[in-house]
């Protein structure tokens, strides 16, 4: 038993380390006098956890995307503030009896209230409710015509004209969701519509009073300015091509419609050459710059044909052509009628009419709805009171195992069933083996800096699940089994915690220990490997080395001798027999001193034992020692701080916890005959040569005076 700040707490050793214990109600009301010094985790992230997102976003009290321990605090302190059974908090429940409610404080009246009429609203005789009931607000206030949201539908109007008025305003300016699911309009809305009416109706009556100057053509003011923008561009490059003859009378030709562009186009259906011809002038352009009317490009004529009777007949009624100064005068009597349309407003209401909008304004409609809405509102307190009971039902069902992910982290080492941490991600299944512990990787960057410090054999994986379009990154601990089948551009299968299976490759290993037992081989398979590799360097080096003195030869030999005569072939030397009864007197001393080293060995028997007990030890001995070290000191701290979090404490993953993180696929012992099995070396023969190999190495060890083992001296 400890003491923080006047509270007694409880403490226990989970992973290794020393945490603060919560086991009782009491310890949560004060979670708030835990100094933070002995939190295991100080903030963590709301992205990437396999826990309720409604819930995290309630803890998220600042909406930074981050969950720090003053949230937590606070979470707490409200929880217990509306409880009077503040123990049933543990139980992690969904439904919550309305008798643990605190009547005695503020908090816990309002939300007793607030559940019975949620209850009510759903036509529900019980003393409990559940977090499926307090979160269905379309069920909760299906059917209300006020429910505190501001926003009012056509059920919160008495009169089909408000009601109609309403569908009106909708159209219009757009709709608010309503508690129930409705569409409906808030205040916004309704000052929008209003405003939009007003000045609709203001834009209207300004046409009205200066009707003459703004509408020249009357009801077609509107056609007669298109059918002039129409042409507007043709008509200028025509009086344009007409001054630049008159500037120089030798450009005529060229500005005027050619043979040859007509040339171009003869041998098609100029019917269907429409847009070549467009391009041609609009009339045949003079130096008394007259557009004739006779004279249009047949391309042009529909739409000088509708210019002509909107607006040439009736400015210049027995004209047969017009000059550049009579264009722009037409021109110039659409400048009121512009400036009118462009300060156009409420065209959000235009659809209605004139009429209609008058009318609107005219009536006493609009203080009618803001008369609703503001009811609407006076209801707010007691509806986010609702909102409440459902904040609560999420966090009486969730809190508990907040905090033992967040204080405890016990979901992580207990492994109970059905029970995981809120970090793990799923499982991955690869070379024989299952990956318990997996997490999901926000930033790789940071991962590939954070990684070496956690001491643990990592595998990083990118998933892609093609059933839902997703792809995602994975770092999986791998604690059991060997290692020397994983590398990049392996494949695996990797389960979320839903069930769902994804692709999983792998694209980085962090190599660190993995087990005592690999450590014990790993100079074994060190040296194998090495040893492999410059046998199979020497046995290259010398294939390249005699295919190249062949080649030489080869290339050197003399087929065709001047003599004519065949070469001789070498003289073979002659045989030394002094030299080889020297190379069998090596050879036979050799293998008396390796009898004699043997002798003495096995002199006394139990040597033998000793012997190879001290070579293991002296080989794999330094290994496991370091291995023992790095394992017993494997932290998951770095991984999860590479991903956001603020952990407080080492999170140890030691050799037992570790042996529980991943399981490797056992068979059972059978004596199967398999016939298409790799041929291999009788397990004694294999001891044999493994003694022998041993036997000779520590022989040529003592008698080099490299080692002086008593026992073979005595």
């Amino acid at each position: 038993m400890a003491t923080t700040k006047n509270y007694e707490w409880k403490y226990s050793s989970i992973g290794g380390v020393v945490r603060v214990k919560i086991e009782s109600g009491e310890d949560i009301a004060h979670l708030g006098e835990l100094d933070r010094k002995l939190w295991t985790v100080l903030s963590c992230p709301v992205e990437g956890l396999e826990f309720d997102r409604k819930t995290l976003d309630l803890l998220d009290s600042d909406h930074d995307g981050r969950i720090r321990v003053d949230e937590i605090v606070a979470a707490a302190q409200w929880l217990c503030s509306a409880l009077k059974d503040r123990d049933s908090i543990l139980l992690g429940s969904d439904t919550l009896p309305l008798s643990r409610l605190d009547e005695s404080s503020e908090t816990g009246r309002r939300l007793l209230d607030s559940a019975r009429r949620i209850l009510a609203n759903l036509k529900l005789d019980k003393e409990e409710i559940s977090l499926a009931e307090a979160a269905d607000t379309v069920a909760i206030f299906s059917g209300t015509k006020l429910n505190g949201d501001g926003v009012i539908t056509a059920l919160s109007c008495e009169t089909e004209e408000l009601k109609a008025l309403l569908a009106k305003i909708i159209a219009s300016v757009g709709s608010l969701s309503d508690r129930s699911g409705e569409a409906g309009i808030g205040e916004a809305q309704l000052e929008a519509f209003f405003a939009a009416c007003a000045d609709y109706k203001a834009w209207i009556d300004a046409s009205l009073a200066d009707k003459a100057a703004i509408f020249p053509f009357g009801d077609e003011t509107a056609a007669a300015l298109d059918a002039c923008l129409a042409l507007k561009d043709k008509i200028a490059d025509y009086f344009m091509r007409c001054k630049l003859i008159a500037f120089d009378p030798a450009v005529t030709a060229t500005l005027d419609l050619s043979a040859d562009a007509l040339g171009a186009i003869a041998s098609k259906n100029l019917a269907a050459c429409s847009a070549e011809i467009a391009e041609y002038p609009l009339a045949r352009p003079s130096a008394d710059a007259l557009l004739r009317f006779d004279g249009i490009n047949p391309a042009w004529q529909p739409a000088f044909a509708l210019l002509r009777s909107l607006v040439l007949d009736k400015e210049y009624p027995d004209a047969e052509a017009i000059s550049e100064a009579q264009w722009e005068a037409v021109l110039a009597k659409f400048a009121a009628y512009t400036a009118w349309t462009a300060s156009k407003k409420g065209a959000q209401v235009e659809a209605l009419g004139y009429d209609d909008v008058c009318a609107i304004l005219n009536s006493d409609a609009k203080a009618a709805l803001a008369e609703l809405i503001a009811a609407d509102k006076a209801l707010e307190a007691e509806s986010n009171a609702i909102d409440e009971v459902c904040k609560l039902l999420y966090l009486y069902r969730d809190f508990a195992a907040v905090l033992r992910n967040y204080v405890v982290l016990s979901d992580f080492y207990g492994r109970r069933e059905g029970s995981r941490a809120i970090f793990e991600a799923g499982r991955l299944f690869i070379d024989q083996r299952c990956c318990e512990l997996c997490i999901k990787v926000a930033d790789m960057g940071k991962h590939a800096d954070m990684a070496k410090l956690s001491g643990m054999f990592l595998i990083y994986c990118a998933c892609t699940s093609r059933t839902q379009g997703k792809t995602m990154n994975i770092v999986a601990v791998m604690t059991d089994g060997s290692t020397k089948n994983l590398r990049p551009g392996l494949n695996g299968v990797f389960y979320d915690r839903s069930g769902a299976d994804w692709d999983a490759v792998v694209t980085k290993v962090v190599d660190n220990p993995i087990s005592i037992k690999q450590a014990f081989w790993s100079p074994y398979e060190k040296f194998a490997n090495t040893l492999t590799e410059r046998i199979n360097k020497s046995a290259s080096e010398k294939e390249s080395k005699v295919l190249g003195d062949m080649s030489n030869k080869a290339n050197n030999v003399n087929l065709t001798p001047a003599d004519g005569k065949a070469p001789e072939a070498p003289k073979q030397a002659p045989f030394d027999i002094a030299k080889f009864a020297g190379i069998f007197a090596a050879i036979g001393m050799a293998v008396a001193y390796l009898t004699t080293a043997l002798a003495k060995i096995v002199n006394p028997w139990y040597n033998v034992f000793i012997i190879l007990a001290v070579m293991i030890v002296f080989i794999s001995g330094p290994s496991m020692f370091l291995a023992w070290q790095k394992l017993r000191k494997r932290n998951l701290g770095p991984v999860l701080n590479a991903n956001g979090w603020a952990v407080n404490s080492v999170v140890l993953v030691n050799i037992m916890f570790g042996s529980t993180l991943t399981s490797v696929a056992k068979y059972p012992k059978l004596r199967i005959s398999d016939p298409y099995r790799k041929k291999s070396m009788p397990c004694i023969l294999k001891w044999l040569i493994a003694i022998l190999v041993i036997a000779a190495i520590v022989a040529v060890l003592y008698f080099t005076g490299v080692i002086n083992c008593p026992c073979i001296n005595g």
